[in-house]
């Protein structure tokens, strides 16, 4: 009976340790994830998968809520970077609309062109120019978040951004 006591209380300490995490990362997960993704069920989705990969082996998320978070972050780009692999292998391009007013098309094409800058580059490059551009987190965090040196993040900055430009103006194909 102390076994069944004892494995009852771990399955809840858990299950509360995973719902904190949630709690506590799930906006910033979106938010991330709703940029590198062409909509927001793939974001969904992919948020999702990392919090049920974290439910899976819970004893891989380290402690700590900077620690977490890092975890959380590169568990959700690899997913986001499956998901690219596997589009590109489908080779589609949808593009979302949400309202049909004559400013927001313009809008969705501009998303679209960019989206479509973004696919083309490799998947840590395009991670790296999201959460620096458009998340606006500073470059030593994203290097504590990735796992990777400060240097190594601005080479990828300056990379990606020559590459979006050459992109963008139809010079790389």
């Amino acid at each position: 009976m102390a076994l069944d006591a004892t494995t009852a209380q771990v399955e809840t300490d858990t299950a509360q340790r995973l719902a904190a995490l949630f709690d506590a990362h799930h906006r910033r997960l979106y938010s991330l994830a709703s940029r590198m993704c062409r909509t927001r069920d793939d974001a969904r989705d992919c948020v999702q998968e990392t919090f049920l990969r974290a439910a899976r082996r819970p004893a891989s998320v380290p402690v700590g809520a900077s620690s977490e978070e890092a975890w959380l972050v590169r568990v959700l780009i690899n997913i986001c970077r499956d998901g690219w692999r596997r589009q590109s292998v489908r080779n589609q391009a949808p593009i979302e609309t949400e309202r049909n007013d004559p400013g927001h098309e313009e809008a969705v094409i501009a998303r679209s062109l960019v989206n479509m800058a973004l696919d083309r580059l490799p998947p840590r490059r395009r991670a790296i120019l999201v959460l620096y551009e458009i998340d606006g987190i500073a470059i030593q965090d994203i290097a504590k978040l990735l796992g990777i040196a400060p240097v190594t993040v601005r080479w990828h900055l300056s990379r990606g951004r020559t590459q979006m430009s050459a992109i963008l103006k139809g010079k790389l194909r």
